[in-house]
């Protein structure tokens, strides 16, 4: 178990934790939380070596692996499969001794050197770390491409992948869920819900810490105080602890004013003098009761619209996607995602945007907010729409040179220029006023915007958004910096906010506070969803596993042999099916031929591994060790080829089977 015991853990001269206890036993999954800046990240560090107690006494087990998830952006030009693969240390220490062993002729440190290979795991290896990667959203196509193809937040999704395959006894993830779409999301609960290890997490995803934790262990005031069950149950004990505190220190104010009355009032009396001086003493030895200082509270509102036009956007066959690359040759078609959307937009509704990884949510989002043009259809907006869009890289187009005064500045100058400015006040000391009620005040209107959290860095672009005093607000995965007094206050914004809103999110907590309806984009279709964000979540695993399913069986049939390509839709003259029934048989015998030869040289493969498995279970000379694993590697790797064959095979033989149906 990990034990902390009277600890004070100190960040330069700042006092992070002081005197603090816990312990977690084995297996617990535990929730970290507290206020920005109250010590999690310190706390990890503590954890996982980086950190030092200054006084105290910290424990963990020596024997315990841990697994946590690189900071770093990775840059390597290896597949995404290998880069997955490598996270194993087990499976890597144990291919280094056989590399080892193989130049020495020690016969049994060899044959040790194989079973320690297959006890790590060699063999399934590569099914294990596309298994991750799939879940996390990638598609079948992108397991061989080179890590550094991808955009940073898919590469921290590999980052994740990565400690997801080290074999660990403890987990430290900090933030895992601000890269990743609700998809994702839900396959990682539930894979985190099979992790037998020890497990602590920061997160500000309050559906996320209530599904996979058991303990929440909160920091505050540099105390660590722990509490059983998810971050819903410290919630209500917290509020039941804090109800207590306050009307205990009501009633101890209460007893220390009489007190202090009677002193005031007798010690001058020569016949009260003793009982005065009794009160004193009393006042003394009383332990004093802190008052209840809660978390300060951050809250922000929409202004009313200007104008509600009504319907806000009316879209008529319009497909959305991406314009062919300058570069490309003339004559290349756009990429469309989308087909054929009719839905209208009015005014007050409150709409979810819901699909899975990949199907086009952020492409139909930035479609309505003017940043791609329409592929085709009829999009119309009504008269006086003000669009406010808040997008995934929202951050990255701050200027990290410039303070937050300097981009409220220049955006209402942008503004005037553009004619859009709706009677906003617009002197310096109005836009100060502003950034304050985004708790920007002080010396942290002339900060730097590169020096920011991200959190005070999506604060500043929040604030940005409601002083243009938008009508529709569209809205990308908005909480990806935000902390979860931040998400609370921007859930009852929204709620009170006058016109309409469009989400897309994974934060399933905001779309149930937020949203009444939800739209599906799916299979290159926008459809209304009928059911709620549980019935979504299951929608989302079937989905997932169908999506999976189809791109290994494309995967398949585009890497069979060119013969069975090209029998895979023949020309079709319609006959009668007896005679069709035998064109098919006649198309399909080499192919039934070779897959029965497949089939016979797989069983005795098994056959020849249960053997070898058997004769490794007993003592054995150290040269028959090593020579047993090798052939048993062979084996292994053999049956893997033709697995693969027989999956080309069976493609084949069913596109037959379709083609001339």
């Amino acid at each position: 178990m990990i034990t902390i015991k009277n600890v004070t853990l100190r960040r330069s001269a700042k006092v992070l934790l002081e005197g603090a206890n816990v312990t977690l036993n084995p297996g617990e999954k535990v929730g970290l939380v507290g206020r920005n800046g109250a010590g999690k990240s310190s706390l990890f560090a503590l954890l996982n070596g980086n950190l030092q107690e200054d006084s105290g006494e910290f424990y963990i087990p020596t024997q315990w692996r841990m697994g946590q998830v690189s900071q770093d952006m990775p840059e390597t030009e290896q597949s995404a499969t290998e880069f997955v693969i490598e996270g194993d240390t087990v499976l890597n220490d144990a291919r280094a001794e056989v590399a080892a062993a193989e130049t020495t002729e020690d016969g049994e440190r060899l044959g040790n050197a194989y079973m320690a290979l297959y006890d790590a795991g060699e063999h399934d290896a590569q099914s294990r770390a596309q298994a991750l990667i799939l879940g996390l959203g990638f598609k079948t196509t992108e397991l061989d491409n080179p890590v550094n193809s991808f955009s940073g937040g898919w590469r921290m999704r590999l980052q994740l992948a990565r400690a997801l395959m080290c074999p660990s006894d403890l987990l430290l993830l900090d933030e895992p869920t601000n890269h990743l779409d609700l998809d994702a999301l839900v396959w990682l609960e539930a894979w985190l819900k099979r992790y037998e290890g020890t497990m602590v997490v920061i997160s500000h995803d309050r559906e996320f810490l209530d599904a996979v934790t058991n303990v929440t262990l909160h920091i505050d005031a540099g105390k660590l105080v722990r509490y059983g069950g998810n971050y819903s149950k410290f919630e209500d004990m917290r509020a039941e602890q804090m109800e207590l505190q306050q009307n205990a220190f009501a009633k101890q104010q209460d007893k220390i004013a009489h007190l202090q009355k009677f002193i005031a009032r007798f010690k001058a009396k020569a016949s009260k003098a003793k009982q005065a001086q009794s009160r004193v003493k009393a006042l003394d030895r009383m332990e004093k009761i802190a008052p209840l200082l809660a978390d300060a509270d951050f809250s922000f509102e929409f202004k009313e619209p200007a104008n509600l036009p009504n319907p806000m956007l009316s879209m008529q066959g319009v497909s959305v996607g991406y314009p062919a690359p300058a570069d490309a040759p003339a004559g290349t078609p756009p990429t469309v995602i989308v087909h054929n959307v009719s839905r209208s937009v009015l005014a007050g509704q409150r709409i979810g945007i819901l699909g899975a990884n990949g199907q086009g949510k952020s492409t139909l989002v930035k479609t309505i907010a003017r940043d791609l043009q329409a592929i085709g259809g009829d999009m119309t907006e009504g008269k006086g729409l003000n669009i406010g869009y808040f997008a995934q890289q929202e951050l990255d187009v701050l200027h990290p040179a410039d303070n937050p005064l300097d981009h409220m500045i220049g955006l209402a100058k942008k503004l005037t220029i553009d004619g859009k400015l709706a009677g906003q006040a617009t002197r310096e000391q109005d836009l100060r006023s502003f950034l304050g009620q985004f708790n920007f005040g002080g010396d942290m209107v002339k900060q730097a915007v590169g020096s920011m959290s991200g959190g005070e860095k999506a604060r500043l672009v929040l604030c940005m958004l409601v002083w243009q005093r938008p009508n529709l607000l569209l809205m990308d995965e908005p909480t990806n910096h935000l902390d979860l007094a931040t998400r609370e206050a921007l859930s009852m914004a929204l709620n009170e906010f006058e016109g309409t809103v469009m989400l897309v999110s994974h934060d399933r907590a905001l779309l149930r506070a937020v949203c009444d309806e939800f739209w599906m984009v799916s299979r290159g279709g926008v459809e209304p969803f009928d059911g709620d964000l549980d019935d979504y979540q299951r929608y989302l695993l079937d989905e997932g596993k169908r999506l999976r399913a189809e791109a290994v069986a494309a995967s398949n049939a585009a890497a069979s042999k060119p013969e069975l390509v090209a029998v895979a839709a023949p020309v079709v003259v319609a006959k009668d099916n007896g005679q069709q029934r035998k064109d098919i048989n006649e198309k399909k015998r080499p192919l039934k031929k070779e897959m029965d030869g497949v089939e016979k040289n797989m069983a005795a493969l098994e056959s020849e591994k249960t053997a070898l498995h058997d004769k490794l279970a007993t003592p054995l000379p150290p040269a028959d060790i090593a020579a047993a694993g090798k052939r048993l590697k062979a084996v292994e790797d053999e049956l893997a080829t033709l697995e693969l064959r027989w999956l080309e095979l069976t493609e084949a033989m069913d596109a037959i089977e379709a083609a001339m149906a």
